[in-house]
């Protein structure tokens, strides 16, 4: 265990922790762009500046234009849908009024060709283009229903004998663009989301220039230039250390929960906080080519993955397609062959067409995805494999990392040791405490939230010196004081008594004053509150518990007998967790892996649903399945439970929506014609619409299905 001391930004940590809690509501943009693709048109972004606007800016200022059209398209179709539905005189035969209005009909026509051409029109482009394609789905099935009770209508209106779809066709329509535009507006999110891991980069840097510092925008900076980056501040782009040491917090960019130490010609990534050192970087990369950019194009990457159920969905549309098209034409034969008058075979041919229309289908897994999605990301899910996420139902094994997952990470004071008679516990602490109050590092955190427990007034201090590595000294009240490591003991070889503290359990700082040991300090990771919750959920669904750690074995046996663990895997290196992972599987088991993605990455990548805790977008984001930006073990109970029951209300959507066409087809062909059972153009747009009602009602109800 590594006792060293690091300084470390916690407040912008959790402000950094925050901000990622929301990046990944952007997760189902692709997959609506991939569902609707046809009406988003040319998705090229157009950089400004320093290109960080490639992802943030006009990628995000094209989706609300696109929102913004579907609102306008279907406000424009729900006005003139009104009276077209009042003059329809298939809806006044429904409502049992007469409503006399000259031209109704042509009234009706032109307003209803308004709709056809301006508010069907991304549906039109659609079909044109899945023709194209030579892949027909979605689009194409709204597009031939809409063609169709436009055509029908429009032959009616001028002297075929029928009764028209005019209102039916609006109707469609506004369906169809409300269903969009309410899709396109709650993955809106994904937008605001990159927006914050963009701001993750300041917008001024401070540049020497001929020993002079200038403040210049960020995207002013170029390759070769020469930065100074204060204490507390972020690093405004790539580079290289020249000058200076300090310790970097890039939890929110790598992973490593600890703050990095950073020293001349070590490299720093853009983003990540400085600690108390001053440094000078010369920038190496900015705009695209920065290691941001390219964590942000990695998760622009995996949107555009669709899961099995998406997949199955498509096919699922497809089919209906073909299924579709030839039942219309089917009937129209049959029924002619029949005997039948045109105008009724016509009448058939276009009711189940026009019933056929899948948007029930079209929303069946979008709108959970959506809603899924955003449920998830407030509470700190961040999905980037759906498939993945999806298949967390069938999990039975799940292997717990230990440091920064079922337990904190952070450390609380377990002893204070005194060597010298001179000096009591608390004299020692108040001592240690005068020192560390310069650092934020957690082992300071901790000795200072101690003082503070204890009641000790912490005294002034000066002559602050980090020691890299080592620890860290002072002076206090005249008195040279240093609170260090396991490193500085060895290095200077100073002579400590006999130590009673609990190698491998704790963390042990010493404390010297004038040169002399007086004591030591130790502190213990705590295990997290929720922890304990976390593995009784996962128990109480029979999902087998098991902590893999590299600790000692009683440090993970003491672990795992206070949560009520399953069972533990001890001493066990980096490489050899995904070999673990592999004898589980070879086993049988379906096995989830959490980790903070960094020395975990193998075994990530190897299991089955690969779970990253806390904020890694490195080698998590190249690994992982689904990262938990909270590190909040509950959060990986609820995902189990919450991929259950998304995948729960994708499949009964599935089967509601394709029911819903199996049945209605029939009818509406006039399979019972006979027996006086057959459906009216009325009833099935009817019976259209409440489809798509219930499959909206049953996604809605996911929202419910996570604590």
């Amino acid at each position: 265990m590594n006792h060293d001391h690091h300084l470390h930004n916690h407040s912008s940590k959790k402000e950094n922790q925050a901000k990622a809690g929301r990046v990944e509501e952007r997760m189902e943009e692709k997959a609506l762009h991939g569902h609707s693709h046809a009406m988003h048109g040319d998705t090229r972004h157009h950089p400004p500046h320093n290109d960080h606007s490639e992802h943030g800016g006009h990628g995000h200022d094209h989706h609300r234009m696109m929102i913004e059209d579907f609102k306008k398209r279907f406000w424009v179709s729900f006005v003139l849908s009104a009276p077209v539905i009042v003059l329809s005189p298939m809806v006044q035969h429904i409502l049992g009024y007469t409503l006399e209005v000259p031209y109704s009909m042509y009234i009706a026509f032109v307003l209803s060709s308004i709709i056809f051409f301006y508010g069907g029109w991304p549906f039109l482009t659609g079909l044109a283009e899945e023709v194209k394609k030579g892949s027909p789905g979605m689009m194409t099935l709204i597009g031939v229903a809409i063609s169709v009770a436009y055509l029908y209508s429009t032959a009616v209106t001028f002297g075929l004998e029928g009764m028209d779809f005019f209102w039916e066709l609006a109707t469609l329509i506004v369906v169809m663009l409300l269903g969009h535009w309410i899709e396109m507006r709650s993955v809106l999110g994904a937008s605001k989301a990159l927006e914050l891991l963009v701001s993750m980069m300041p917008a001024e840097a401070q540049v020497i220039r001929d020993g002079q510092i200038y403040t210049v925008k960020v995207e002013e900076l170029r390759q070769g230039d020469i930065i100074l980056v204060k204490p507390g501040e972020k690093v405004p782009a790539d580079g290289v250390v020249v000058q200076g040491e300090s310790y970097l917090n890039e939890s929110m960019l790598t992973g490593e929960s600890k703050p990095v130490q950073k020293v001349k010609e070590d490299q720093v990534i853009g983003g990540s906080i400085n600690g108390n050192g001053a440094l000078q970087v010369r920038v190496v990369s900015t705009g695209k080519d920065s290691y941001l950019n390219k964590v942000i194009k990695l998760v622009q990457d995996a949107q555009k993955t669709k899961s099995e159920t998406q997949r199955l969905a498509d096919k699922a549309a497809k089919w209906l397609t073909y299924l579709a098209l030839t039942a219309g034409f089917g009937t129209f034969g049959a029924w002619l062959i029949a005997g039948a008058e045109l105008d009724f075979a016509l009448e058939r041919m276009v009711t189940v067409m026009v019933i056929s229309c899948p948007h029930a289908l079209g929303l069946a897994i979008p709108l959970v995805v959506a809603i899924s999605t955003a449920v998830s990301a407030n509470n700190g899910l961040l999905i980037r494999n759906r498939t993945a996420f999806e298949n967390s139902r069938n999990i039975t094994t799940i292997i717990f990392d230990k440091t920064g997952t079922l337990t904190q990470g952070s450390h609380e004071v377990a002893q204070v040791v005194v060597f010298q008679q001179a000096y009591s516990e608390k004299e020692l602490l108040r001592l240690a405490a005068g020192v560390e109050q310069n650092s934020e590092h957690y082992i300071s955190q901790g000795i200072l939230n101690k003082a503070k427990a204890e009641g000790i007034a912490v005294p002034a201090s000066d002559s602050f010196n980090y020691l890299p590595g080592k620890g860290l000294e002072g002076t206090v009240e005249g008195r040279d004081v240093k609170v260090v490591g396991p490193n500085y003991i060895k290095e200077y070889n100073v002579q400590v008594p006999q130590s009673q503290a609990e190698e491998g359990v704790e963390t042990v700082v010493y404390v010297l004053v004038e040169g002399q040991v007086i004591g030591y300090i130790t502190l213990r990771d705590q295990i997290r509150a929720e922890s304990a919750e976390a593995i009784k959920v996962l128990k109480a669904n029979g999902i087998k518990n098991l902590l893999l750690t590299g600790d000692n074995e009683r440090v993970a046996k003491s672990v795992s007998e206070k949560l009520g663990m399953d069972g533990y895997l001890a001493n066990v290196l980096p490489h050899q967790k995904q070999e673990k992972v592999k004898e589980l599987q070879q086993q049988g088991e379906f096995v989830a892996m959490t980790g903070d993605g960094v020395n975990d990455a193998p075994a990530l990548a190897q299991a089955d649903v690969g779970i990253a805790v806390g904020s890694g977008t490195d080698v998590a984001a190249e690994t992982a399945d689904i990262i938990l930006v909270n590190s909040n073990p509950q959060d990986i109970a609820s995902l189990i439970l919450f991929g259950k029951a998304t995948y729960r209300k994708m499949i009964q959507n599935l089967i509601w929506a394709t029911a819903y066409n199996i049945v209605a087809l029939p009818l509406a062909a006039g399979v019972l014609y006979q027996q006086g059972i057959m459906i009216s153009p009325a009833v099935g747009a009817a019976l259209m619409s409440l489809s798509t009602v219930i499959v909206a009602i049953n996604a809605q109800l996911l929202r419910r299905q996570i604590k």
